[in-house]
């Protein structure tokens, strides 16, 4: 995929460049939401657990409700699904704030309502981040995906930093009114560039449950987003240790207060803008994994700078390149996992990278924060940056790419569906066998190529698949796969890509000659 120009090309489309810039407001929001939240929490208890419990509630939704999420982001109308999640955040914004500034917003208050801001965060991200890059070429995709990341990082240098001092002089209260108006921004850009329908399908829609077994299906039968969900989950279990402590490095290590805290948080932010406006360009040189390799390098230092460092300059620098590492891993991983998923399941992709990256941060904030309070912050800090540093194991088992063209570009059935009296959707289990009659000599060749059918066979729906060999006919071999049901075999046969129909077509050069496949279908009798 040949990078685009310039990263900023994306932002000349209008569409895109409104939701770009909404998203950043909203974005800003919730970094001032989330920063006023762990401070308060400071503030009020004195733990740093209950502090880190705050990045938990954020993100933990992600981790219980982005798949389903995704699923409905992939089979309803994606406009609906993200203008009500904004309205509900609303609501709960503007309790927190009502709560906050009569005084009667304790800790267990102030987690739930963050707790419900966080869910529905959950619930319109996928839809959200699916259908922002609809406007752009998918040749400009990557451009788009970061310059996404550099309004999100950028917001998180400024939410904090404008938190902090809003905070200081106004009090919490006042930081989450902010965040009502900055919600109700994002509702607006949704109303005015709404995100594209879905193209007709006379295929029966999925439901919740079995679309939410598709995604899981697919994610664990392709290597590609596979190996992007086990590193961006390792990443991200590791650095959350960092932000998750951070108000506790304010508070005990550097002595600072909110504004301080707030600092820290820009400092980060402003080292992942500056990273944005470069990563395209060293990615095309170097390559996914050399760039995860020295973001999980420079990362694992920051966190150990952070542990015995009490300079505040020092530590203020380290956050800029640990926010740059961040932003470097970050926006690699989510490029790659939404360039390798095909239109069917982009969404459910989406959803799954947020579940590994922002699950495994949530359960790692509250880790990191329960070790912190028994063991010590530098103690922490230090097992997270070895941790961290770890990581760089996994690149062999599990390296990265991007899916190419061919490999999510829907293709047609090679075989028309002949089939007197078609079962009704839900009918099934369904068995379908493809019979190949192939030349002598070419036993060995022929399983090896055919071997490869059956990871995009389960990937796409079949929750079976093996090979066998006709004992009464020693050159003829069935293929044998079985689906759940009638409507998943047609969704199965829709998903097929042009990668998996040039493998379907090396399997079928070993054919004898004359021959073709031969394909029945069987549904099973209750």
């Amino acid at each position: 995929m040949p990078p685009s120009p310039s990263i900023w090309s994306p932002l000349r489309q209008a569409a895109f460049r409104g939701l770009w810039i909404c998203g950043a407001i909203f974005f800003i929001g919730a970094g001032m939401q989330t920063m006023a939240a762990a401070w308060l929490m400071i503030e009020l208890t004195g733990s740093s657990f209950l502090a880190a419990l705050v990045q938990t509630a954020v993100f933990l939704p992600m981790f219980l409700l982005a798949l389903p999420a995704g699923v409905l982001a992939d089979t309803t109308d994606r406009r609906r699904l993200i203008s009500g999640a904004l309205m509900a955040q609303i609501v709960a914004c503007a309790l927190l704030a009502l709560l906050v500034l009569g005084g009667w917003g304790g800790p267990a208050t102030v987690l739930f309502l963050v707790f419900v801001c966080g869910c529905c965060t959950a619930v319109l991200t996928p839809a959200w981040n699916s259908s922002v890059v609809d406007p752009v070429p998918r040749d400009e995709w990557p451009q788009a995906i970061t310059a996404i990341g550099i309004a999100y990082n950028a917001a998180r240098a400024i939410g904090p930093t404008l938190a902090g001092l809003l905070f200081a002089s106004w009090g919490a209260g006042w930081v989450f009114v902010v965040t009502v108006f900055t919600t109700g921004v994002m509702w607006e850009s949704i109303r005015r560039w709404p995100p594209k329908a879905h193209p007709p399908s006379r295929l029966p829609a999925e439901r919740l449950w079995g679309g939410t077994l598709s995604g899981l299906r697919f994610a664990w039968h392709s290597r590609i987003i596979l190996a992007q969900l086990v590193r961006v989950m390792a990443y991200s279990a590791a650095g959350s240790a960092l932000w998750a402590l951070l108000p506790v490095i304010a508070q005990s290590q550097l002595g600072t207060g909110a504004q301080g805290f707030g600092l820290l948080m820009g400092c980060m932010g402003t080292g992942a803008v500056a990273s944005g406006l470069v990563i395209g360009r060293l990615r095309s040189r170097f390559g996914l994994d050399a760039i995860i390799a020295a973001a999980c390098v420079a990362f694992a230092a920051v966190m150990l700078l952070a542990a015995w460092v009490r300079v505040p300059l020092l530590v203020y620098a380290a956050m800029a390149v640990g926010g740059a590492a961040w932003m470097a891993a970050m926006s690699t991983f989510n490029t790659a996992t939404q360039a390798s998923a095909p239109p069917w399941v982009r969404s459910r992709a989406v959803a799954l990278h947020i579940v590994a990256s922002l699950g495994a941060f949530a359960i790692g904030s509250a880790f990191w924060g329960a070790v912190s309070d028994i063991a010590g912050l530098t103690a922490a800090l230090v097992a997270a940056g070895a941790l961290m540093a770890a990581g760089l194991l996994l690149a062999r088992p599990f390296p990265l790419r991007v899916g190419e063209t061919h490999e999510v570009t829907q293709g047609t059935p090679w075989d028309e569906l002949f089939v007197d009296d078609e079962p009704s959707p839900d009918a099934g289990p369904v068995a379908v066998e493809v019979g190949y009659r192939i030349r002598p000599g070419a036993d060995r060749a022929f399983l090896d190529t055919i071997s490869r059918m059956k990871a995009p066979r389960r990937r796409d729906g079949a929750t079976f698949w093996r090979i066998y060999k006709d004992l009464g006919e020693p050159s003829r071999y069935v293929e044998r796969f079985i689906v759940t049901s009638w409507a998943d075999y047609l969704h199965q046969r829709a998903r097929a890509t042009v990668a998996d129909h040039t493998l379907e077509a090396d399997v079928r050069a070993f054919l004898a000659p004359g021959e073709s496949p031969q394909m029945s279908h069987y549904i099973a009798e209750r």
